[in-house]
């Protein structure tokens, strides 16, 4: 997901985007650039690669000093990560300068409409389009920037956030969105624009949120929004509650390190101001009728990635506290295969950053159905959040690495709270029994801390299998979703092949890949209340081991059947069955980061891999 900066103030814009961007490395990107406006002339730079290759190049030939520019970090979709194709992209004249995030889909049309009209474009990408419709535009405008804008909007089909600056209005930035993320910083005599607050946390902590097809024109003085027709636009002003150190390693070497040791506050946090003065669970913003809820025959969960394997879980907790059937769907197939939705279907969309397009698209879809949608986000002010009918934030903090960790426990943590929600607005749980989940949830963030002061051992074993090639993973009832996100973090951060299976599946093929030495985690259900589940687990070890497998066993402290078993056993503290993912992931998230590190990858920036993916 492409990182976007934009300034206008007093401070020298250049060192207010680099930093910005720098703040926004962590989004994923294999470009960086910037264009500074200064004496009415604009200046550009931009290189192929990390952001210290543009920092090495400015500090070779330096640009002039501006209070107005922008800058970006992108992720290449069409053309290749070179320099022609990083951003900003310019006119022919050098006047304009444009950033973008997503894709504009009917690109084609406009460079045939562009190359006939006698402009000459010199990348591959469907963002340089928009810099010669904003050329065209400027003067028509009455050399009004952000009208120019508008009129492009108008033409363009597709998801975009756009942001650009003209050498003859030196104190503008214009933004404009479509389904992708673009966020307002406001601070005294200077303004920002953004793909994230983290890029100007640390100047300004209050934000405004832009919403569908809006444009903002800044300047020092203040911030003007419109919707892409010229009329008013509707926004949000809001206060973002963590500040610029949140962000920083605090001595980590690593960005993830840090989230995973933040995992017990960060599910405490989630949990926090849920039961209200009447003793009743309540969530953050709920749009539904409780007699809408008592009506709904159906529920359906809709995610990508980490998200879908908290939806898995959720599965299970839905249908025990609410006997109401529940499906979870990947977003990315969701819309396309013509779901059967209506006013009784509750559609619940999890996403980190509220932006995830699949998703987003596979909300927009069930609300156009007659369904109701609560989501599940991370991020407040997001789009996901604001389209919905009722919402349950986490409470992670910023989450910097690619690769989630606490934005997974949080995850689950709201999972369970809108099973418990649902269960006693339909009356299948009562008041007692919702209390005694909430107080073992609200033991959970003691019992993550337990886990994470013995993951040396984990450390250790991963170590000594850095030149290992493959990792199968099994689990059964909320133990199959804990390895298939296993698994998902070996693949994400070691490059390599794991998979994640339902321990039951073994014999229906995937045992046909055990071969001696092969390491195999398995993850163990608990022997109290699921005893036939733990007891055919137990098997299962048995048949990999005797195939030569190399058996590493996550199982809770006393289970002493699986011991004979295990060449390596990983112990968790005891926990209800339907809570026990929140224990048994956290080994997993140690073992793929400490792999990782053993075989010199990036950690916080797994290559290929983009933070939020905004595009479909």
């Amino acid at each position: 997901m492409c990182g976007i900066v934009g300034y206008v103030g007093e401070k020298s814009a250049l060192d207010v985007v680099i930093e910005g961007l720098r703040r926004l490395e962590y989004r994923g990107y294999d470009s960086a650039g910037v264009a500074v406006l200064t004496d009415g002339v604009l200046v550009s730079d931009k290189r192929a690669g990390k952001l210290q290759n543009l920092e090495k190049a400015l500090q070779d030939t330096p640009l002039p000093v501006g209070k107005t520019g922008l800058g970006h970090t992108r992720w290449a979709t069409h053309g290749a990560p070179t320099d022609a194709n990083a951003h900003p992209h310019l006119d022919n004249a050098g006047k304009v300068a444009v950033v973008h995030n997503g894709i504009i889909e009917n690109f084609a049309a406009l460079r045939a409409e562009l190359a006939e009209r006698g402009h000459t474009l010199l990348s591959e990408t469907d963002t340089e389009v928009v810099t010669h419709l904003l050329a065209e535009q400027f003067e028509p405008s009455g050399r009004d920037l952000a009208e120019a804008m508008r009129r492009v909007c108008r033409r363009l089909e597709g998801a975009f956030t756009l942001v650009a600056v003209h050498a003859d209005a030196p104190d503008v930035v214009v933004g404009a969105r479509r389904n992708s993320p673009l966020v307002v910083g406001r601070g005294e005599g200077e303004n920002f624009l953004a793909s994230d607050v983290a890029a100007f946390i640390a100047h300004t902590r209050e934000a405004v949120e832009l919403g569908q097809d809006q444009v903002v024109e800044l300047r020092r003085e203040g911030v003007t929004i419109t919707d892409f027709a010229g009329g008013p636009g509707t926004f949000r002003e809001y206060h973002v509650d963590w500040d610029a150190s949140a962000a920083e390693k605090d001595g980590y070497d690593y960005f993830m390190l840090k989230e995973i040791a933040e995992q017990p506050k960060a599910v405490a946090d989630t949990l926090l101001g849920r039961i209200g003065a009447d003793g009743r669970l309540t969530l953050d913003e709920v749009r539904i009728p409780d007699q809408v809820l008592r009506e709904v025959d159906k529920v359906v969960i809709i995610a990508c990635g980490t998200s879908f394997h908290a939806a898995m879980i959720a599965k299970y907790a839905i249908e025990h506290w609410t006997r109401v059937p529940c499906e979870v769907e990947l977003a990315s197939e969701f819309r396309y295969r013509d779901p059967i939705l209506d006013r009784q279907t509750l559609v619940i969309t999890i996403s980190q950053s509220g932006e995830t397009m699949d998703t987003l698209m596979a909300q927009r879809h069930a609300r156009e159905q007659g369904a109701k949608v609560l989501a599940i986000c991370n991020t407040n002010g997001s789009t996901m959040p604001r389209e919905a009918d009722a919402v349950l934030y986490t409470h992670a903090g910023p989450e910097v690495a690619v690769a989630s960790t606490k934005a997974f426990l949080t995850q689950l943590v709201a999972c369970y709270l809108v099973a418990l929600y649902l269960g006693q607005t339909r009356g299948t749980k009562w008041g007692d029994e919702i209390t005694e989940v909430i107080e073992q949830l609200a033991a959970m963030p003691e019992q993550v801390d337990k886990v994470l002061d013995t993951m040396e051992p984990v450390r250790e074993l991963a170590r000594s299998l850095k030149d290992a090639t493959s990792v199968l993973f099994l689990g059964r009832h909320v133990g199959f979703p804990v390895a298939l996100e296993g698994a998902l973090k070996l693949k994400e951060l070691a490059y390599m092949h794991a998979e994640g299976f339902a321990a039951g599946e073994l014999k229906h093929g995937p045992i046909a890949l055990i071969e001696d030495g092969l390491p195999v985690v398995v993850v163990v259900p608990s022997p109290r209340g699921r005893s036939v589940l733990h007891d055919k687990i137990v098997s299962n070890i048995q048949e990999i081991r005797a195939r030569g497998a190399k058996t590493i066993v996550i199982a809770e402290e006393g289970d002493e059947a699986v011991v004979p078993y295990a060449d390596h056993l990983i112990r968790i503290p005891v926990t209800p069955v339907l809570l026990q993912p929140l224990v048994a992931t956290v080994p997993l998230q140690v073992f793929a980061c400490e792999l990782a590190t053993a075989k010199g990858h990036e950690v916080d920036q797994p290559r290929n891999l983009a933070k939020s993916v905004t595009v479909e």
